[in-house]
């Protein structure tokens, strides 16, 4: 299936909540849409499940040789941020319910879940009533539910939440294999390296429209921030005279040893290499790349015009 979304705008009131925002999502990859609160991602989610329409702009869905303008819900999972699961029910009626609601008969539906119930080590907790599961169990019994029924589509608003680092892995296990399966995976999470370790491509948003979008590394061509060295040394480094280096705009040292230098925007980095080398004796040196967290913190920094802690703040 390939899912596009095309000049789309939505407003509430005088809140103009997503802005003539376009890209397109592949069959069988992984699209992650990133911002931080308010930025629209929740809006667009709204939308492509149908619980909003555009004010203006289009979706349409292509799934095998046809085409909708809107998803249709057979081919649609959803994981809500608002979670809404039955409590006081058990694990094994809840994923029950949720799978006739989808048409798969009692058979079919049991023999799914016994898989996944498995792969998230809920096989003996299937009978207990789902409020007196852990806020990570049921997490987890929320994801089971979205993905019951193999829709080609699966929706995910903030998947990590409330996981502990090892259930967060197993989140990305289970994605990996959605993946495998053929299925078409949309994520919303505030977790960059969970992030970083998935999508196949992602967008950046911000006050309702697209910032950067593209790969991890077309990310970092469109964001990369200003080049760093880290350098480190067996004596102390002379931070004064790296200070003092024309194309050097920050020092940061760690300890006496290490440093790390940011060079401006435009600067050439093999005369820097050849002042360094000429003056000091290092232990190493090494360009340092930044991650998804550090070109998110300075894709926001500029287009709010912050400085990037700023924006992390």
């Amino acid at each position: 299936m390939q899912l596009r979304i095309d000049a789309v705008t939505k407003q509430y009131a005088t809140v103009t909540a997503v802005n003539q925002v376009s890209f397109q999502i592949q069959s069988g990859e992984i699209f992650a849409l990133l911002g931080p609160n308010g930025a629209g991602k929740s809006s667009i989610i709204r939308m492509l499940v149908g619980m909003t329409k555009p004010d203006a702009g289009s979706i349409s869905v292509c799934y095998q040789d046809q085409t909708f303008h809107h998803v249709p819900r057979r081919l649609l999972g959803y994981l809500p941020e608002d979670r809404g699961l039955y409590g006081d029910k058990s694990v094994e009626k809840n994923l029950l319910f949720l799978a006739q609601l989808h048409g798969l008969g009692k058979t079919e539906a049991l023999s799914r879940m016994d898989h996944w119930l498995e792969v998230f080590e809920l096989t003996e907790r299937r009978h207990d009533d789902l409020k007196q599961l852990s806020k990570g169990n049921q997490q987890k019994v929320q994801l089971i539910a979205a993905v019951l029924h193999k829709p080609a589509l699966v929706i995910l608003d903030e998947p990590f939440s409330g996981l502990d680092p090892i259930n967060q892995e197993k989140v990305v296990d289970f994605l990996k294999q959605l993946k495998q399966n053929g299925m078409t995976v949309i994520l919303s999470a505030h977790q960059m390296a969970m992030v970083e370790k998935l999508a196949d491509r992602m967008v950046l948003m911000a006050k309702g429209e697209v910032v950067l979008a593209g790969t991890l590394a077309e990310i970092r061509q469109q964001a990369q921030p200003e080049v760093q060295i880290q350098l480190s040394s067996k004596v102390p480094l002379p931070a004064d005279w790296l200070r003092s280096l024309e194309a050097v705009t920050a020092v940061e040292m760690h300890q006496p040893e290490q440093a790390l230098l940011t060079l401006q925007r435009d600067a050439e980095v093999g005369p820097v290499l050849q002042q360094l080398l000429g003056r000091i004796e290092p232990e190493q040196i090494a360009m340092q790349k930044p991650d998804l967290h550090q070109l998110y913190l300075n894709a926001m920094s500029r287009h709010q015009g912050q400085t990037p802690q700023e924006a992390a703040a």
